[in-house]
């Protein structure tokens, strides 16, 4: 019997993590969980300020402490001087995977121009991926879905605990063996 997921989210926001406003981003990431997956999965969120040390802290230990397979972050992703997640996360992690940012880009160029500004990537750190979203629902959905049928293979390769997708909604790829 395979374990269950644990999938960790983190919105990178100041306003949000003072109470200044709602997050939404965090709650439309495990919207997009519940749709899509299949096998059973538990999150853990967190809403913290924006910067470097806040944003690579909660990643060590959502990774450390608490065994995330999977872990999300929105936020912080653009060109304002707060705006570190990505820095952030390289320092957390060990690995870099370009493709997922690559394809995260391509497919919001396809919606909106100010795409380009946006500086998405995933890496790994121990067993689990990391991968940097956007800020809006809209956007985090679109960039979930342009990756997603990577992510459970992925995760596998790695050692993280079994996921797998609704095809209704996306395909997850694995090689025949």
């Amino acid at each position: 019997m395979q374990r269950q997921a644990t999938i960790g989210i983190v919105t990178a926001s100041d306003r949000a993590s003072a109470g200044v406003y709602e997050d939404i981003s965090g709650p439309a990431i495990g919207a997009y969980f519940e749709r899509v997956l299949t096998t059973p999965f538990r999150i853990e969120r967190r809403i913290i300020p924006d910067g470097f040390e806040s944003v690579r802290d909660t990643i060590i230990a959502l990774v450390d402490e608490t065994g995330c397979d999977l872990v999300l972050t929105t936020g912080g992703t653009g060109p304002s001087p707060r705006d570190l997640t990505p820095e952030a996360t390289l320092a957390a992690c060990s690995r870099e995977y370009p493709g997922f940012g690559e394809k995260m880009r391509m497919a919001s160029l396809a919606q909106t121009p100010t795409a380009i500004l946006s500086r998405q990537l995933a890496a790994q750190r121990g067993k689990c991926l990391v991968v940097n979203l956007p800020g809006s629902p809209r956007s985090i959905d679109l960039c979930l879905d342009a990756i997603m049928a990577a992510v459970p293979y992925c995760l596998e390769l790695m050692g993280a605990a079994w996921i797998d997708t609704d095809p209704r909604y996306i395909q997850a790829f694995r090689p025949k063996k």
